[in-house]
């Protein structure tokens, strides 16, 4: 019995799944952080915006607004830090019941059926990718509240002994820490958009597979190619010009 579970989790179609599961996750965050360097992505757009919002708080003494915006980005960061703690519960709850819910999604499994055994697998890979999360939006967090000494520290725009060079360099690194914090929030969600998708596999490892290809694509539009993007773009360039 023993072997007949091994040589199923072991199978090629199970390997397969894994390997194109992970192959679309860290290919894709290699992809666009490659590109986000070399060409025009939301990530490269939005970076800009945080340069010119910095530049800017350091011609003005009232930050509250400022501070108001900050503290916004950081709660975002905090509940789906706490969202990952309490989807990590339920799966837990969900391992100790495994035999249970083997037998409730057996019914819906097209190729065949989950073992107790392949049940516990997938969600401790379930459990492991929210961790991940976990720790990424609570990185997040932090960088956020570097962020916040940063503005909190900065010099007034009626300061005497800073030169324009040096306000300039100062907030070049804000706007740099910044987009380092929000980077982290994207890498978060894309865990849970790739978490969305191996729950596919429940289903079947071509639903696993599908879904991840599936992920790729609306990541990579919503990055690279929409509406979105091109519009941020576009105000990009009247932001310049305002400038």
């Amino acid at each position: 019995m023993e072997t007949e579970t091994a040589s199923r989790l072991l199978d090629p179609l199970n390997i397969a799944t894994i390997v194109v599961f992970f192959t679309c996750w860290w290919g894709y965050s290699l992809y666009a952080q490659y590109n986000s360097k070399r060409k025009s992505c939301l990530v490269s757009v939005l970076h800009q915006f945080r340069l010119a919002w910095m530049s800017r708080l350091l011609r003005r003494d009232n930050r509250i607004a400022d501070a108001s915006v900050m503290a916004n980005l950081e709660r975002s960061s905090l509940f789906f830090a706490s969202s990952s703690l309490l989807i990590i519960a339920g799966l837990f709850t969900a391992f100790n019941y495994s035999e249970k819910a083997v037998g409730i999604i057996a019914d819906f499994y097209l190729l065949a059926p989950n073992s107790q055994q392949e049940w516990e697998m997938k969600v401790i890979m379930l459990i492991v990718i929210f961790v991940y999360a976990f720790f990424t939006f609570t990185w997040s967090v932090r960088q956020y509240n570097f962020c916040s000494v940063l503005v909190g520290s900065a010099p007034l725009a009626t300061e005497r002994g800073v030169d324009e060079n040096e306000r300039q360099s100062y907030a070049t690194h804000m706007a740099r820490v910044c987009s380092l914090a929000a980077n982290q929030f994207n890498y978060g969600l894309r865990a849970y958009y790739f978490a969305m998708a191996f729950c596919g596999w429940f289903l079947g490892p071509y639903f696993c597979m599908a879904s991840s290809l599936m992920v790729v694509l609306v990541l990579y539009r919503r990055e690279f190619r929409s509406k979105t993007f091109k519009t941020l773009n576009r105000g990009l360039v009247v932001n310049n010009h305002a400038s």
